[in-house]
């Protein structure tokens, strides 16, 4: 595992930016994981930059999100295919049909978790995950459990989650479900890139320095042969 600590949130999404971009060149076809959220923002916003100014190209990636709110249409203002378009998609020469987002309004959310999880096989996998990381240590919507589970699956969402997420929803009343890809999805993609603001460092340092729990689900990454983790803090882990 590879730990880099950076002094502000921009320098950290500037580093994994470029990682992720140097992905691309490499690999012009490649299948990027995507997370949604606060943290990848500032990535988005330097990937988007890249591409104006004719750095990286977009148009053969593939990629697929990690996870969506269930009960929520595509076009809603909080969903997460909503947010991507917005933030990233919209922006940049990628090609609508090559992006992949689990539907939050499937009538059978077991059958479109089985769905998803082909699909991301017949992709071939994914080349580069991109995680934030919930304050108790979730990735995509992996909440802290009794196991790990491994398929893409519907998950309650913990006290904490909801809390953290109820700034987003008029109201303050965030969906109770969402559906995630599971960890074997996330430890099967070629390398992981888990980026964390300051906010994040007891979590960041609780995830990667302590035991491997899936109370703790980021702990897990400790296992994969290519990750690396970007953080913003005042001290090394």
């Amino acid at each position: 595992m590879v730990v880099l600590r950076r002094d502000t949130y921009d320098e950290m999404c500037r580093s994994a930016a470029d990682l992720i971009a140097e992905e691309i060149r490499r690999k012009p076809k490649a299948v990027l994981g995507l997370a949604t959220g606060s943290s990848p923002l500032g990535v988005y916003r330097h990937l988007i930059e890249m591409y104006r100014e004719g750095k990286v190209d977009f148009s053969c990636v593939r990629t697929v999100n990690l996870d969506e709110y269930c009960g929520l249409p595509k076009d809603h203002p909080e969903s997460y295919a909503r947010f991507m378009r917005e933030n990233f998609f919209g922006q940049i020469n990628i090609d609508p049909q090559n992006t992949f987002i689990p539907n939050g309004t499937a009538e059978d959310p077991d059958a479109e978790c089985a769905r998803y999880d082909h699909l991301i096989g017949w992709l071939g996998g994914i080349d580069l995950q991109l995680l934030g990381i919930g304050f108790n240590g979730h990735i995509g919507f992996n909440e802290p459990s009794d196991r790990f589970i491994e398929e893409t699956h519907r998950v309650r969402l913990t006290q904490s989650t909801l809390i953290a997420n109820a700034r987003f929803f008029p109201g303050g009343v965030p969906p109770e479900y969402a559906i995630t890809v599971g960890m074997k999805t996330i430890l099967g993609a070629k390398s992981v890139l888990l980026i964390a603001g300051e906010e994040k460092y007891r979590i960041v340092k609780r995830a990667f320095t302590g035991e491997i729990t899936p109370r703790v689900p980021a702990s897990i990454l400790q296992t994969h042969s290519h990750a690396t983790v970007i953080y913003v803090g005042e001290e090394e882990l």
